[in-house]
């Protein structure tokens, strides 16, 4: 289903208006809201019903506006955003700045790290690149539920309750490969934390 640039307005503006919206990534439906806003953050939690001290991933729709919104990130770091990103992967580093503290999960994680994701927005997908970001985003289901390929997969507690539904058509249906990146800057060292759907072969050439 191909989106238009309408799309990417109205989910620019239910996210301005302080909504949760569910919206079709290179992967699965996700379900998002603006990272700065407590109260938007806290519904979103509702939804998913997932406890609030469980960190979030940050989206941004455009890799050089995630780069630009952490102008601490190391030399390494941003070599391996270049590398991996816009791609099927969330990446964990460290939160040296404490940004996006609403999204940062829990204050007793000694690390304070931080979830990036920027999807690869081709083809049908390709108009939401143009959506300013950030977006705090986890997947569109039920805490440890199963993931939506499509909207009618969604729970309906998660459908009824969010203020925008984008429907992209039906998605690859595998969840992000998340990697932690945490020390990677200090020492050059990664690991994989959820398998998804970059594989590991695919991140060792990158990063070769």
């Amino acid at each position: 289903m191909l989106l238009r640039s309408e799309d990417a307005e109205r989910l620019s503006d239910c996210l301005r208006a302080g909504g949760v919206v569910v919206f079709p990534t290179d992967t699965i439906y996700g379900l998002g809201c603006d990272p700065e806003n407590e109260t938007a953050v806290r519904r979103l939690y509702e939804l998913k019903g997932r406890p609030a001290d469980r960190p979030a991933a940050v989206m941004f729709f455009d890799r050089e506006r995630a780069v630009g919104a952490l102008p601490e990130l190391g030399d390494l770091e941003r070599a391996a955003i270049e590398a991996l990103l816009p791609g099927p992967l969330t990446l964990l580093l460290p939160n040296r700045d404490r940004r996006f503290p609403l999204a940062s999960g829990s204050k007793a994680d000694a690390r304070n790290s931080l979830g990036l994701r920027v999807p690869l927005l081709g083809g049908a997908l390709a108009a939401l690149a143009s959506v300013p970001g950030p977006v705090m985003q986890s997947s569109a289901n039920l805490s440890g539920g199963a993931e939506a390929r499509r909207i009618s997969d969604l729970p309906a507690g998660v459908r009824e309750g969010a203020d925008l539904l984008i429907d992209g058509g039906e998605l690859p249906g595998v969840a992000s490969t998340v990697l932690d990146l945490y020390d990677y800057q200090r020492t050059g060292s990664w690991s994989i934390l959820r398998e998804g759907a970059m594989a590991r072969e695919q991140i060792e050439l990158a990063l070769r």
